[in-house]
């Protein structure tokens, strides 16, 4: 086959393409909605891609919010960085660390309580467009917070807040109240291999 018969064949390909996507496009009648965005599964990556959201919400202009569930108030390189952008990113840490780590289940709870508490106030700053629940799933695996509660609030956010909740395990509840939800699949991981965790590619 030559080329020209190939760059034929090919644009053709695309024309079709074209008008299947621009069909599809053009069947999409909400202009804008806040979404509830769900990152879970055992595979790593979903508090990377929140982060790389809020970064690409900042590069907007918005207004966003971060608050840590379980993870703990040491620094990392995201934490270092959305400081950067002064009060357009309201970042609160409320974790102890992992629960392994704590072993101390009241101990676990008042902070989950704690940290929820925070994230109603920033659903409640209408100057917020999307909020971040890092590990907020395992909050909810754990029973450290009500499922219905955090539902119940959830789905009586504003129409236009977005909201992101990370973490492995999410609940089927949550998972049925969400806009869009990507599950992490682990095929491979450098930890398995005795690879520990560094600095810029974990933290």
């Amino acid at each position: 086959m030559n080329s020209a018969t190939e760059n034929n064949r090919h644009k053709e390909k695309m024309i079709k393409r074209k008008a299947v996507q621009d069909a599809e496009v053009a069947s999409k009648t909400i202009a804008a909605k806040g979404l509830l965005i769900v990152h879970t599964g055992p595979g790593k990556g979903k508090s990377t891609a929140a982060f790389g959201l809020a970064l690409r919400a900042l590069g907007q202009g918005w207004k966003v919010g971060v608050v840590q569930f379980i993870k703990g108030a040491f620094e990392t390189g995201e934490r270092r960085v959305f400081a950067r952008f002064g009060e357009q990113m309201v970042w609160r840490t409320m974790g102890e660390g992992f629960t392994w780590e704590t072993q101390d289940r009241e101990r676990d709870v008042a902070a989950a309580r704690a940290a929820w508490a925070t994230a109603l106030d920033m659903m409640a700053d209408a100057d917020i467009r999307l909020l971040v629940l890092d590990e907020l799933n395992i909050a909810l695996r754990y029973d450290y917070l009500p499922l219905d509660e955090v539902l119940a609030a959830l789905r009586a956010r504003r129409p236009d807040l977005h909201v992101v909740v990370t973490g492995r395990n999410a609940k089927a509840e949550l998972v049925a109240a969400a806009d869009l939800v990507t599950e992490m699949a682990a095929v491979k991981h450098h930890f398995a291999a005795g690879v520990k965790a560094q600095a810029g590619i974990e933290f």
